[in-house]
């Protein structure tokens, strides 16, 4: 992923080590290196590292031939039952981003569309049942991959990575439920998009964007279904404008921790931090990175160490209240370009948010002062792009609420690293869990109300290198549950449960270098396993995610362009849950899809059974005492 001003069309600059057996076998290992953490182009870059060439050296525009048109495999958002007909939608912003980086954001002032205040004032239509923020955008020529964001009055809206273009062009659309920043969307404000981009003779893709906002209601008429209450307040943690930068933090290290000063209203009964990641230049592989002895024993310059794990971690004044273990995104760009055209990496297009229950410790925070919220990145290099949402949910009954922190605990990390080596090939493994719980009450106008909060991280990295250090394989799951519990003194309103597994296999092989040209194998395997329950007074509800990709492909490389070379992509995504099932199933070979089949109905076999036994009050009964 490129955040920086781009490279000259020249070779990778690397420098052989003196120490090293063979001076040869050093490079190749660098070049192996290089294409997960390409070395600085030049010292304009500043911080950042640049990437391979985005596309294949290729003939001029063939006009008969249409664009390609990318994609992220993703449930589609549907329309709610019962809703009002066609959605009201309006164009927010319309942008072009050629010369962008280092500049200001594209903005454009935001009023709320007539439908949704005509919806709050009750002049017509129902609720608000859904709100989908829709960004569609084309580009055409060469151009690296570029992270993007999406602001709405500093909240961030959307996290995503443009997809790289060809000489004919190619489209993407992206998809965002932003339904649960009702609050925000139904102010004026302002729009903010920052898609650092630059071009030249070489590089000459330039981005054209629209963002659009669909808004869904419920009938006047029909009964109201009971989905889960939105925050009445959103306070954005992130940097304010003017900027010639996005609005998110930039963490460059492992001792940088950033962090914003607020005071929340004195009536807030529940908070909950939704953060937004991503990492980029030396870190934006940080799971294949080496330990640093392995670095200085073989004298290597220009790679990445400090090992192979990462985390988030989000403070309240000084205190850990919650951390993320973050899905390993790869970008559009990532490991062989190749592999993801037109089926782009999980996440790349719709990057994951992670959400921090700290209503526990609303009794520190209900005292009208300001307090700091900071995140910081364990063993980060440069660079991380943090900010985060603080939603808030007011009791409009009553002037001030109270509260008290029951118990927290939030042991240190636990993190042990076993290298083995011998000059250029060894192996690494990387251990690491991490345990973070609070309890606190909050009275309110609602009652006296106790909420738990938990997390528990569970990590294990492999890192090997093989022939010389031109062979690298990296196998790494990471392990994250959390949940919520929340009761009064007559019944439980909440209970829910999230377990997510994030497993990732890389193998990358360099070959046949000579000068400046080589080539790379690649194999990449990815996914998202991932389970959730909940109950409570909204009624029961479980879904199951099983989302997988295999990439493989090879590519020959000139002068940091990709020349020639070949990806292969298979997905599998598969969705079951009380609110519905869907499933499809992919691949694609280089630009053409081999075959796409997909469905949204419920078999009649596991999830009929699964369904029937959850909804049950027996398993629900179940569910609500093992958590008590």
């Amino acid at each position: 992923m490129s955040t920086s001003p781009l490279p000259s069309n020249r070779p990778l600059v690397l420098t052989a080590p003196a120490m090293a057996p063979s001076a040869a076998i050093s490079s190749i290992l660098l070049l192996l290196l290089a294409l997960l953490h390409p070395t600085a182009a030049t010292a304009a870059a500043g911080r950042h590292r640049h990437r391979l060439g985005a596309s294949l050296l290729a003939a001029a525009p063939n006009a008969s031939q249409p664009p390609t048109t990318f994609f992220e495999v993703d449930r589609p958002i549907r329309p709610p039952r019962g809703g009002s007909g066609e959605p009201c939608f309006t164009l927010i912003l319309s942008g072009t981003f050629g010369a962008t980086y280092g500049r200001p954001p594209v903005t454009a002032a935001y009023a709320p569309p007539a439908c949704l205040a005509a919806s709050r004032a009750g002049g017509g239509g129902g609720a608000l049942a859904l709100a989908v923020l829709e960004w569609s955008a084309d580009c055409r020529g060469r151009q690296f991959d570029r992270i993007f964001g999406v602001w709405l009055s500093g909240a961030e809206l959307l996290r995503s990575c443009t997809a790289e273009p060809r000489p004919n062009g190619i489209l993407w659309t992206v998809s965002r439920d932003v339904t649960r920043y009702a609050a925000l969307l139904a102010e004026p404000g302002e729009v903010a998009v920052y898609l650092g981009n630059l071009v030249d003779k070489t590089y000459t893709g330039v981005y054209h964007a629209n963002l659009t906002l669909h808004l869904y209601f419920h009938q006047d008429t029909s009964p109201q279904p009971s989905p889960p209450q939105q925050a009445d307040l959103i306070v954005p943690i992130s940097r304010s404008l003017p900027l010639n930068d996005g609005q998110w933090f930039a963490i460059q290290n492992a001792t940088d921790v950033q962090s914003k000063k607020l005071a929340i209203p004195s009536n807030t009964y529940r908070a909950v931090l939704e953060v937004f990641v991503s990492f980029h230049s030396n870190d934006e592989f940080w799971y294949t990175n080496p330990p640093n002895d392995y670095i200085q024993a073989n004298n290597l310059s220009n790679v990445p160490g400090n090992g192979a794990f990462r985390e988030v971690v989000a403070r309240v004044d000084g205190e850990v209240v919650g951390a993320v273990w973050p899905f390993t995104v790869i970008y559009t760009g990532g490991v062989n370009p190749l592999l993801w055209r037109p089926i782009t990496g999980i996440g790349s297009f719709n990057l994951p948010t992670y959400d921090i229950d700290i209503t526990p410790f609303l009794g520190k925070l209900l005292d009208g002062k300001e307090h700091d919220y900071g995140f910081g990145v364990t063993n980060a290099l440069d660079v991380w792009y943090i900010d985060a949402n603080l939603h808030l949910w007011l009791d409009h009954n009553s002037e001030k609420t109270t509260g008290r922190l029951l118990s927290y605990d939030a042991a240190g990390l636990d993190l042990s690293v076993n290298s083995e080596f011998s000059g250029l090939d060894g192996q690494f493994v990387t251990s690491a869990s991490r345990h973070v719980s609070a309890t606190g009450w909050v009275k309110s106008s609602y009652g006296e109300v106790t909420t738990t909060f938990y997390q528990r991280f569970r990590y294990e990295n492999s890192n090997v290198f093989r022939k010389n250090g031109t062979v690298q394989i990296t196998n790494q799951t990471i392990d994250a549950k959390s949940g919520i519990f929340a009761k009064d003194a007559t019944a439980v309103l909440l209970s829910e449960e999230l377990h997510k597994i994030f497993p990732l296999y890389i193998y990358t092989g360099t070959t046949d270098k000579v000068g400046d040209e080589y080539s790379l194998d690649s194999l990449v395997k990815l996914g998202i396993n991932e389970k959730k329950t909940s109950g409570g007074k909204l009624g029961f509800l479980y879904s199951s995610l099983h989302n997988a990709q295999t990439a493989r492909g090879t590519m020959r490389v000139k002068k940091n362009l990709v020349v020639s070379g070949l990806g292969k992509t298979h997905q599998v995504y598969k969705y079951v849950g009380t609110d519905g099932c869907y499933f499809r199933d992919v691949s694609s070979r280089n630009y053409t899809i081999l075959f796409d089949r997909s469905d949204d109905s419920c078999s009649k076999g596991a999830y009929s059974g699964a369904s029937t036994k959850l909804n049950d009050q027996p398993a629900r009964r179940k569910l609500l005492v093992n958590k008590l």
